[in-house]
């Protein structure tokens, strides 16, 4: 699997080190940047290269983005087609439903949305909650349960071609 990493400068700590990690992991590591600590470079610029990455290969290749909070990081990815972008910046992984059931937060990404893309937010999270939460992500396969591609399916559908407004 190609695994396509990015961030601005604030996650670009984070990426070094689990570029590093992740290439013990048997798998293919694209970097799109930063490629230099540069407190004036912004994230759309990297993020949006990883979500092309994988969203022109969406069977063989996961995104690792990070930034500060990992949410505008998330809604970067997400404008592009194809990518379903989730945010983990939370030490703790695992939440409650309404019935008391428990949930991991990172791999119900992977199990309910079949996110392709996982958000890290730096400023939140240590490199090794990181390391746990990406090898997570990566390893959760998709549910496949005809709920949740009935969902999916629908998502498409929030993001109608069309240019910037700004």
């Amino acid at each position: 699997m190609k695994i396509h990493i990015g961030s601005d400068h604030t996650g670009y700590e984070m990426k070094e080190f689990l570029k590093k990690e992740l290439a013990l992991l048997d798998s293919e590591i694209v970097d799109h940047g930063a490629n230099e600590l540069n407190t004036d470079d912004d994230y759309p610029d990297f993020i949006r290269k990883v979500a092309e990455a994988v969203a022109n290969d969406p069977e063989h290749s996961r995104g690792v983005v990070f930034g500060g909070s990992g949410q505008g990081e998330a809604m970067c990815a997400n404008k592009i087609k194809g990518i379903r972008a989730g945010v983990y910046y939370g030490t703790d992984k695992t939440q409650t439903d309404i019935k008391g059931n428990t949930l991991d937060m990172v791999s119900s990404l992977r199990e309910h949305n079949d996110a392709n893309v996982i958000s890290l937010g730096a400023r939140f999270i240590t490199n090794e909650q990181a390391l746990e939460a990406v090898k997570i992500f990566l390893n959760t396969p998709f549910s496949n349960d005809e709920r949740h591609i009935r969902r999916i399916n629908k998502l498409e559908t929030c993001l109608p071609d069309r240019q910037a407004s700004h």
